[in-house]
């Protein structure tokens, strides 16, 4: 009968993540198959591209929105809500919410505790994704498949309980992914109907533009949990493995700088030297001069002048 309950339980959470909270164990970082089944499906369904065909609209249009949503999780989720590394209207906060959340990758909450955890615990047991730990397929995804992925500490994010906005978000975290689904289908559909010539359709946009792209925007990002902490170079001897890497950092718009990140966690900027290609960074630099953000924390000179001093010397190299 518990393990009835318990299944019944992951279920609502599907729909409701605080449903039932105080039969969460926060602690277990066993397989929960049946709280999986969304994010296995997510996956499943981009085999449909077999059947739905694709255009070259739907490829940009999952381009593009793959390039909006990272922007939505590097700069907000990441640099925002996670480090405060800026400020922001209450109204571009939740605007930036919202796209963030149609990335599938839950509440900015529940996004935020989890990280601050990570920097708090850094490659030590207690960091639930460190591949130095659990290994690479688990510091990739296993963590996000068990209750102590699932579960939200409120304590770390008690600065941004006070808006029922995002508390809302973070609660129904699938409203948004389906709302936006419906959206995309919409659309595809009214251009089947109005622009032919462009030869999609609300099938194909959706498997494209949602699925394709939402997988593909997934593992981007949780590549920096998995693979910054073990391929690449290390700049900075910090306590925990994170280190620099190029090729993330340019699938995650500047995300890569990890070994950078984990020196100096305040910093808007993670590509410490001109040459460390930080698209995130970048469009907050953009948005700052034209008043949609303000307040952008900096590289410290300290920081700046210790990274000049170490590039003197080669980088040392991952062992």
């Amino acid at each position: 009968m518990t393990r009835v309950l318990h299944c019944l339980y992951s279920i609502q959470r599907w729909f409701d993540s605080e449903a039932h909270a105080d039969h969460l164990d926060s602690a277990s970082r066993s397989f929960n198959a049946v709280r999986v089944l969304p994010f296995l499906a997510l996956h499943a369904f981009c085999l449909l591209a077999f059947f739905t065909g694709v255009s070259t609209f739907a490829i940009g249009f999952a381009v593009v929105f793959f390039l909006a949503r990272m922007f939505a999780i590097t700069g907000f989720y990441h640099r925002y809500f996670s480090h405060k590394t800026f400020k922001t209207s209450r109204g571009w906060q939740f605007a930036f919410a919202l796209l963030g959340a149609s990335a599938a990758q839950r509440g900015p909450l529940w996004w935020a505790a989890h990280h601050r955890h990570h920097h708090q615990h850094s490659d030590a047991p207690e960091d639930l994704h460190s591949p130095q730990h659990g290994g690479f397929w688990w510091s990739h995804m296993g963590w996000f498949t068990c209750d102590a992925g699932f579960s939200m500490d409120e304590k770390r994010v008690r600065d941004w309980l006070k808006f029922p906005e995002l508390r809302f978000i973070n609660r129904f975290d699938a409203l948004v992914p389906a709302v936006c689904l419906a959206l995309i289908y919409a659309l595809g559909e009214a251009l089947a109907l109005w622009a032919p010539g462009l030869g999609t359709s609300g099938p194909q946009l959706v498997v494209w533009g949602f699925f394709i792209s939402t997988v593909a925007l997934f593992h981007a990002t949780v590549s920096i949990n998995s693979l910054a902490h073990v391929w690449g170079r290390r700049r900075f001897e910090t306590p925990d493995d994170s280190r620099n890497n190029l090729w993330l950092a340019l699938i995650t718009l500047g995300e890569g700088w990890h070994n950078n990140h984990h020196r100096w966690p305040l910093s808007a900027r993670q590509g410490f030297r001109w040459y460390e290609i930080d698209v995130t960074y970048y469009l907050l630099w953009t948005m700052e001069k034209i008043g949609i953000i303000h307040d952008l924390n900096r590289l410290p000179e300290a920081v700046r002048k210790e990274t000049l001093e170490l590039d003197r010397a080669p980088f040392r190299r991952a062992s």
